[in-house]
């Protein structure tokens, strides 16, 4: 098998911090920061000058991860934070969650904003869409009892 697990999708934001405060109260777990620059990383990216601030935040089971990125150097493109689901790229990163009322409501006052209602699907979960920080979609799903 070449394969061994998926290490982890990156976000590049715009304010870290408030990314970070977003995932953190999610449920996930802070793992690190630093600061990454230098020839190698130049290389490995293909751009130059690269300054960049990462936070990893894992899962509590530890198999998920997310490398969240700001830039400091060069700036980057400008791009539509909003665009819907359906656009090319990636637009959403899904977590299950044991209460998603209480998800939303603590996710609230760092910006998440509900797309869309509160779903049951089937009989298997309840779900739900957030906009949260730099406009990337959180899908939320909860099992149901």
């Amino acid at each position: 098998m070449a394969i061994q697990r998926l290490d982890n999708v990156g976000i590049v934001v715009e304010d870290l911090a408030a990314a970070v405060a977003f995932f953190v109260e999610l449920g996930l777990e802070l793992e690190g920061e630093a600061m990454v620059e230098g020839p190698s990383v130049d290389s490995l990216v293909a751009l130059d000058g690269v300054r960049c601030d990462l936070a990893v935040v894992r899962t509590p089971d530890g198999h998920g991860r997310l490398e969240l990125m700001r830039f400091r150097s060069p700036a980057s493109p400008a791009a539509g934070p909003a665009q819907p689901v359906n656009a090319f790229g990636i637009r959403r990163v899904m977590f299950a969650v044991d209460d998603l009322d209480d998800v939303l409501a603590r996710l609230r006052p760092h910006g998440a904003e509900l797309l869309g209602e509160r779903v049951r699907y089937g009989d298997s979960h309840r779900l739900a869409y957030v906009r949260g920080p730099e406009g990337l979609i959180v899908a939320l799903a909860e099992q149901a009892a």
